[in-house]
């Protein structure tokens, strides 16, 4: 699956993983890695979730978080890895002196 020009996603069923892998597929209990990917606004934050849910997913495995100038929300595909959607606009991140 290609993300972006510089991200593309595999996406294996547990039989091919175990024909290519060695280790065992880890349990769902459990996560490795978060992997955090950055979408282009609000919205699009709000419908990675959705589509999460929508085909076997879990959406917010976390609570969302809402800062005004980032926003994320964290899903659980089906084998229970961890993934962040992010928004961010780094011209509205707060000066130090706006935060005192």
């Amino acid at each position: 699956m290609v993300w972006s020009e510089a991200i593309n996603v595999m996406l294996h069923t547990h039989a091919k993983w175990r024909q290519i892998h060695e280790p065992p597929h880890p349990p769902v209990t459990s996560s490795e890695v978060m992997l955090a990917l950055s979408c282009d606004n609000r919205e699009a934050v709000d419908a990675m979730n959705e589509a999460a849910a929508a085909n076997g997913g879990t959406a917010d495995i976390n609570p969302v978080q809402d800062h005004g100038f980032m926003y994320n929300r964290n899903l659980a595909d089906p084998d229970g890895h961890v993934w962040e959607a992010v928004w961010m606009d780094p011209a509205a991140i707060p000066s130090d002196d706006q935060t005192k």
